[in-house]
């Protein structure tokens, strides 16, 4: 990246400014912002802001003030954790959660880099940032009672504090996370990164970050519009929860999601297009074996050095003294070294850390006018992952594996999933491939693209994406059931109306339920005991869904487990008969290759459930309770499966590792239950007729601050599989005002 000597003269002088003590972190204050007159919130009936801005600056100030009147306590956690010192200020957190993102920050120096991007940022868009920081700081000087005392130590917030926190969400938490730095059993079977079958521990699901995004064109939409799903999959609280908002300034009328902190909608919709994302499988880091030798380390046949550099974090303590523990960084060619393996060192290569627009390629593309000027910002690559679909009012549709993956000379993707020789050039990438070069489709034939997390080549089945004509190490090809499921529910009509696309997305059905529930049961009638017949008959009754009536659940689920269910692990599909075929996602991988040790599963399965559920037909319902689980990386409001406001309902919907398409992930089980922690959060669904149809559902609610009205009210809605109108025209947000807020 080339930058002009100002911009370089500014680098250096916020760079510098990331090493002064947190005392002096008061030296980044910003002037007091002054809105144009005019400039309003009108927060609706459901906690939902609709900003109504003067301009674009005042447009960024009232997102920045939204933010912290609805999240102000996890917010300011979320963007103090993301300076590295989430461990000095709130202490090392639950299983040292903060401490440990304090040392990835440092060891990977996103303070340092972060100067740099901000330096890096046209002026236009750093006024952008620098108004969203000031809108926190704004609702913070003016409603001091309403954040905790403990959060108060992170202000003032900075346009540089904003791009910090970009950078360790995206491409440190997401790109590449602090578990990379704990070692695994061997360097050899190190980081096999490629997804697994989720399965079930202590009778929970692993979570499973992801989404599910569909984008429907005209010739497959019984009213001849385009319509779109955005249906991300993640935590249900702390730093991953999505803020609903619309934002309006002169030209702009954005509806939308993101995450707490972040100030550009990655889940939108304007008045001509819709934008999702869902996590795709990418290789967006590389790990290196490095052989050490006296001096440094050798590369090429040569030694190098090591570059060096030191970080001190402080760490409180329950007394409130602080502990001092300094992070030595260790630098190679690579990247930094993260962990030893056995001994051996093992460096990051990080890809997209040479690109600091990603804020603003968002932005840009959410205002886009058309699907010229869309893909002129998608072809930038600033966003270090995700696949992205996209839909508009003229009909064009689009699926594209995005990532700036990073460009090598050799090797698939299971040889770059592990750490790989680091002594030779020939293995360091060269830059990152081109747009022109990521799968993609615009307006198949097909009618339809969609994603549930599975790698690219089928988006548009039965339009196929050729694997073969791609670098080998971009994605793997792996069957997974819930995107099985997205695609039968795509193309078992001929036509989709926006009524059925409502339906649809609610659907919790399995299947996996549908592929082998058949297979199970003649199993289980030929080999199976007394109690596998028993548990076969519950099977047989049940209606493979996981609606809160639903009966049989927990126990196929449970079997499913250890079946294993098809993912990336060569070994999760070893029990099917079938083998998995690209381009037949509906019917493989299919089949029991050995009855008698499925029934023999089955058995296992039963007496498993009945020990740990009291029977094996409890209902879904009674075990999954819908409450609000706000426990995450050290933010605590209230104890894991405590209700709030007196909510507690039955749940439904259910793992996507079984083919549930509505996905929602219990937490521990504690007495029996268990809460939703990760799922269906922030869901919308967009169609672009005349006048635009849209509804929305935010499940954990549109705010978690401590007496907030709003945490909980969509709970209801969320139980009942219902939808809320999303109110986009001034009008209709002017009938449904609960309060006004004038700048």
């Amino acid at each position: 990246m080339s930058l002009r000597p100002s911009r370089i003269l500014r680098t250096l002088a916020v760079a510098a400014a990331v090493a002064i003590p947190s005392a002096a972190f008061s030296a980044f204050a910003q002037k007091p912002y002054q809105t144009q007159k005019g400039t309003e919130i009108l927060w609706d009936t459901w906690g939902v802001p609709h900003v109504y801005a003067k301009s674009v600056p005042d447009m960024f100030y009232c997102f920045g003030w939204a933010q912290a009147e609805a999240h102000g306590d996890l917010l300011l956690h979320v963007m103090g954790g993301s300076r590295g010192r989430g461990a000095e200020y709130f202490g090392p957190g639950i299983a040292d959660n903060n401490l440990k993102t304090d040392r990835w920050i440092w060891t990977n120096e996103v303070p340092k880099r972060a100067a740099v991007w901000l330096a890096a940022q046209t002026p236009e868009f750093r006024s952008y940032l620098e108004a969203f920081a000031a809108g926190i700081n704004g609702y913070a000087a003016k409603h001091p009672e309403a954040l905790s005392p403990e959060v108060k130590q992170v202000l003032p917030i900075t346009a540089l504090n904003v791009i910090e926190h970009e950078q360790h969400f995206y491409n440190f938490e997401f790109t590449a996370n602090k578990n990379l730095m704990s070692s695994p059993r061997s360097t050899e079977t190190a980081e096999l990164t490629t997804p697994v079958a989720p399965g079930l521990k202590n009778t929970q699901l692993d979570s499973e970050d992801g989404s599910n995004g569909w984008a429907i064109g005209p010739s497959h939409t019984t009213d001849g519009h385009a319509m779109m799903l955005l249906n991300p999959h993640l935590a249900w609280g702390g730093e991953q929860s999505y803020f609903e908002v619309q934002l309006t300034a002169p030209g702009i009328n954005l509806y939308g999601a993101t995450q707490i902190g972040v100030p550009s909608l990655r889940f939108v919709m304007s008045g001509t297009h819709a934008i999702t994302n869902t996590v795709n499988v990418n290789n967006g880091h590389l790990l290196y074996k490095i052989k050490e030798a006296p001096g440094g380390y050798l590369f090429d046949g040569k030694v190098l050095p090591y570059e060096k550099a030191s970080y001190p974090i402080r760490i409180l303590q329950q007394d409130g003294s602080y502990k001092s523990e300094t992070i030595e960084v260790l630098k190679t060619v690579h990247g930094p070294i993260i962990r030893r393996d056995e001994g051996v060192p093992i460096a990051v290569y990080i890809a997209g850390l040479d690109k600091p627009f990603l804020l603003e390629q968002v932005y840009k593309m959410s205002i886009a006018k058309n699907f010229a000027e869309y893909e002129a910002q998608e072809k930038r690559l600033n966003i270090p992952m995700y696949n992205i679909l996209y839909a508009d009012k003229a009909g064009h549709i689009e699926y594209l594996f995005n990532a700036p993956v990073p460009r090598r000379s050799e090797g698939d993707y299971a040889m770059w999933s592990r750490p790989v020789d680091g002594s030779t050039s020939k293995l360091l990438p060269t830059g990152s491939l081109t747009y022109e070069e990521l799968p993609k489709v615009i307006d198949p034939a097909s009618g339809y693209v969609q994603n549930s997390n599975q790698p690219p080549w089928d988006a548009a089945w039965p339009t196929m994406i050729d694997p073969k004509k791609y670098a080998p190490y971009i994605s793997p090809e792996w069957p997974y059931f819930r995107s099985d499921r997205s695609l039968r529910m795509l193309s078992e009509d001929q036509k989709m109306s926006f009524d059925m696309l409502l339906q649809k997305k609610l659907s919790t059905r399995a299947e996996a339920a549908d592929r082998l529930l058949p297979d199970l049961l003649a199993a289980v009638d030929q080999y199976g005991t007394p109690k596998a017949k028993q548990a076969a008959a519950v099977l047989k009754a049940w209606d493979r869904q996981a609606e809160s009536t639903s009966t049989g659940t927990i126990l196929f689920w449970n079997w499913a487990t250890k079946f294993g269910m098809p993912s990336a692990a060569p070994s999760s599909v070893k029990n099917f008969t079938v083998s998995y075929q690209l381009d037949k996602p509906l019917t493989t991988p299919s089949g029991i290759k050995d009855p008698k040790a499925a029934a023999a599963m089955l058995d296992e399965a039963a007496r498993e459930t009945e020990q740990n559920f009291g029977s094996l037909d409890k209902p879904w319902g009674s075990f999954l309770r819908v409450q609000i689980n706000n426990q995450s990386d050290g933010v605590t409001s209230v104890p894991r499966g405590t209700a709030l406001n007196g909510v507690d309902l039955p749940g439904n919907g259910g793992p996507g590792a079984i083919g549930i398409f509505r996905v929602v992930t219990p937490g521990p089980r504690v007495d029996g239950t268990s809460t939703p922690v990760h799922g269906d959060g922030f869901t919308m669904a967009v169609e672009y007729s005349n006048p635009i149809k849209a509804k929305v559902l935010v499940s954990y609610g549109d705010c978690s601050q401590p007496g907030c009205a709003h945490h909980t009210d969509q709970l209801p809605l969320f139980e009942h599989k219902q939808w809320r109108d999303v109110w986009r025209t001034r009008a209709e947000v002017e009938k449904n005002v609960e309060k006004r807020e004038s700048f």
